[in-house]
């Protein structure tokens, strides 16, 4: 079983510790993203991993042996680094043969190696051309190449797709998932891009500050996030968040109450942090919402939809609205509403999420 397991990890430069002794256990061919902002601990949790960086305290385990001192050649690991790193003198077919020929594989087999993922990547037609030939995307899809021809038993991905643009990110995007699809290969992809996350992980691992906030599906993050900084940081755009005071009956923010679904069990009272996702609210009203009325400021389309920029009180909230092929309806709005079942709340002091029915 080619499972990754991280027991107790610890990263620390001299007195500077910046991995807190994060615990992590990913399955045989699971996808799983770490994403979180810069300098959380992301990359050096994933280069730990390769061994391009000594663990200070814990465990780590491949396929359930002990890495901790074992040399990143010998871990059956390959990695895809955000910068390609392909030799600029060797030709597409040679850059994703190096590693096999150190290896001292026969030839003939290197040769049906390349040729099958050259196939699986859509490479065949470039094997000639040298890197400087390449667009961004094609030096990328090499880079990829030269990880799967080893048949390693985990792929680290390092931000991979920070250097292309956008309709480059959203094709490669596209591909790693069906590439993961296809090969079932253990992965582990390093991002600070929410959307990447969302997107191809099966798990995300929300991190910060050295340490991890929260673990799920995309979907169990989005709707369910333990905390203001796990809610503020998956969505986009992000979750509403104000201040405001749990009631009997809901929460108050200014002069506003929201309703909530469930008994409030002797929390009224308590100071709390009412979380709103932009795209939970209606224009039109319906059962078990509230209204909440709102200064508007900027109608930004998109399309299909459109991002109301507002503001409530001295809180500047975000909000998804359709635009139904036009935008002019959506300049006089001054109130969105706000289902009831769909607000979170979470302790103003912690900011640990709450569960009022408990």
């Amino acid at each position: 079983m080619s499972g990754v397991d991280l027991d107790g990890i610890v990263k620390a430069y001299g007195a500077l510790q910046v991995v807190h002794g994060i615990n992590l256990s990913v399955a045989e061919k699971e996808f799983v993203v770490l994403v979180g902002p810069s300098g959380c601990g992301k990359s050096t949790t994933l280069r730990m991993i390769a061994g391009l960086e000594e663990i200070t305290a814990g465990d780590l385990a491949i396929d359930s042996r002990r890495m901790n001192r074992v040399a990143p050649k010998d871990r059956d690991v390959a990695m895809v680094f955000q910068n390609y790193a392909l030799y600029p003198h060797l030709n597409v077919a040679d850059n994703m043969a190096f590693g096999l020929r150190i290896r001292k594989m026969p030839k003939d087999e290197i040769k049906t190696t390349i040729a099958d993922v050259a196939e699986i990547l859509g490479l065949t037609p470039y094997l000639e051309r040298r890197p400087a030939d390449l667009s961004g995307g094609q030096r990328q899809r090499v880079a990829m190449g030269r990880a799967i021809v080893r048949h390693p038993k985990v792929f680290l991905f390092d931000e991979p797709l920070s250097n292309l643009d956008a309709k480059l990110r959203t094709q490669m995007r596209a591909e790693i998932k069906r590439l993961h699809n296809r090969l079932g290969v253990t992965s582990i992809y390093v991002t600070h891009d929410q959307v990447e996350a969302m997107t191809l992980a099966d798990r995300i691992v929300v991190m910060n500050d050295g340490r991890i906030e929260q673990v799920g599906t995309p979907m169990e993050l989005f709707n369910n996030p333990a905390n203001t900084f796990v809610a503020g940081f998956l969505g986009s755009p992000p979750m509403n968040q104000i201040k405001g005071t749990l009631t009997d009956s809901g929460a108050q923010i200014g002069g506003t109450e929201i309703k909530l679904t469930g008994p409030i069990n002797g929390h009224a009272g308590r100071d709390v942090v009412v979380g709103i996702r932009p795209e939970h609210v209606s224009l039109t009203p319906g059962a078990q919402t509230s209204v909440l009325p709102i200064a508007l400021d900027l109608v930004e389309p998109l399309g299909s939809e459109a991002l109301l920029h507002a503001r409530y009180g001295d809180t500047d909230m975000v909000f998804k609205a359709d635009t139904d092929g036009d935008i002019a309806h959506l300049s006089g709005v001054g109130e969105v509403h706000v289902p009831a079942h769909l607000v979170k709340i979470f302790d103003a002091e912690t900011g640990r999420a709450l569960a009022l029915g408990g």
